[in-house]
């Protein structure tokens, strides 16, 4: 099956469609040149063009969005702005690595802070921390793991049990967690659409002007759209997984889709003992429910996965309301506002396919649900490598994407993995 540059969504994001309706950028028409295009108006292709404004403002730099702003997979996910590595990547013996990690995490995070406050956008942003909660004996390593990090790397975490933890986020379903302070929460597609209704003067934004094609002309780069056609010196491809379609690696990158589900406003009672504040629960297993509530009193799940294609989203609603009201039983029947999947870009081993592929033509993607923080990091590392700056040793922080079996072998591989982990992990789920 051939890769397509950009998804398509059965239902559009619940996130986006409470925002204020906007007008969106005019697609590209005709034809047209720029110094730089960019692939992608997400977190990583807004980082690497507010890198290329600032290195050299006198540059014409375009940005090419598939979508509307918001309703892509920027605005599509969880709102988890981590400043400490994921559980899945924290390994005591990598220590010195993950510290590094860490630090330049802080400070983009901290850059993308004082850039909402400055531009005032409006995304309730929010340093929430977050927790992490298990339930069954292989959700419970998960979590003896990640604790074994904190306190290795000397960051500050409190554990908790059953019942301290029923106290803060109302629920007895799980025997045990750890909070960590390192995590802000935010509205992703109100912050998108903030960040892109405020981009640099010298940056154009086109939206509904998805990339179908980018072949070299001379020296250069030609980039079509539907309705117009680009040429560049240099093309940066932020589209994640669909990057594949436009010249990244295939053998080392896959599309997964997973879902999302909010609940309206809880009743008062319920608000206010499960939703009084704003929190967020991260799964102590790769396959577990991603929590977190809203300032407006809702409860947030996301699960369950789908290999390269969405998944029929009245079967994973209905799963998703399993997996809700076995947490929250007071709450049954569950009703939902919204349903919606998202993409993510997945490698084998965890790390980034990140660099130049062509003389010209660079690719940030993987970022293996690392999510806002370190794609905005990388976004704007990948500028400064094209225009020759000085910048981290990526290989050695992140390391390189491995490959992958070509399909069927990698779908085969995909499902077989799922199944043998749910069913280890059902308690999670």
């Amino acid at each position: 099956m051939p890769h397509t540059t950009h998804p398509s969504h059965q239902r559009p994001c619940g996130w986006n469609a409470w925002l204020t309706e906007r007008q969106p950028s005019p697609a590209l028409r005709g034809q047209s040149e720029a110094d730089v295009v960019i692939i992608g108006a997400g977190y990583t292709g807004f980082a690497a063009a507010s890198a290329w404004q600032q290195a050299r403002p006198e540059d014409r730099i375009k940005i090419l969005e598939a979508d509307q702003i918001g309703e892509g997979s920027p605005g599509r996910n969880s709102g988890f702005m981590l400043e400490i590595a994921l559980a899945n990547d924290a390994r005591p013996e990598e220590l010195e690595r993950m510290e590094k990690l860490n630090a330049l995490s802080r400070q983009t995070m901290a850059l993308l802070r004082e850039r909402v406050e400055r531009l005032g956008i409006d995304c309730q942003l929010e340093r929430s921390g977050t927790y992490r909660a298990a339930r069954s004996t292989i959700g419970q390593r998960a979590l003896n793991q990640y604790e074994a990090f904190l306190k290795a790397a000397g960051l500050s975490y409190q554990t908790l049990n059953g019942n301290q933890l029923a106290e803060r986020i109302g629920t007895r379903y799980y025997t045990q967690g750890i909070y960590s302070s390192d995590c802000y929460l935010v509205q992703p597609a109100a912050l998108i659409v903030g960040l892109a209704d405020s981009l640099e003067a010298g940056i154009e934004l086109h939206e509904h002007s998805p990339a179908t094609q980018i072949v070299p002309d001379g020296k250069r780069w030609r980039v079509t759209t539907p309705e117009g056609e680009l040429t560049a010196g240099q093309v940066i491809l932020a589209n994640n997984a669909f990057s594949r379609a436009l010249g990244a690696d295939s053998s080392r990158l896959t599309a997964i889709y997973t879902y999302a589900a909010i609940t309206e406003p809880l009743p008062q009672p319920e608000r206010q003992r499960i939703a009084e504040t704003t929190w967020g629960l991260l799964p102590a297993h790769r396959l577990g429910c991603t929590l977190r509530t809203t300032a407006d009193g809702r409860l947030m799940i996301r699960s369950r996965y789908s290999y390269e294609r969405e998944a029929d989203n009245a079967r994973i609603e209905a799963e998703l309301k399993v997996s809700l009201e076995a947490r929250y039983p007071e709450l049954t029947p569950v009703r939902f506002d919204k349903v919606w999947g998202g993409t993510t870009g997945l490698t084998h081993n965890g790390a980034p396919l990140w660099g130049e592929i062509q003389p010209g033509l660079y690719v940030s993607a993987g970022c293996n649900g690392g999510g806002i923080v370190k794609g905005t990091f990388l976004g704007d590392a990948l500028a400064r490598h094209a225009l020759g700056q000085p910048v981290e040793n990526i290989a050695s922080l992140f390391g390189k994407a491995s490959w992958m079996p070509p399909d069927p072998v990698r779908r085969l591989g995909f499902y077989l993995t799922s199944e043998m982990e749910r069913r280890k992990a059902k308690n999670e789920t």
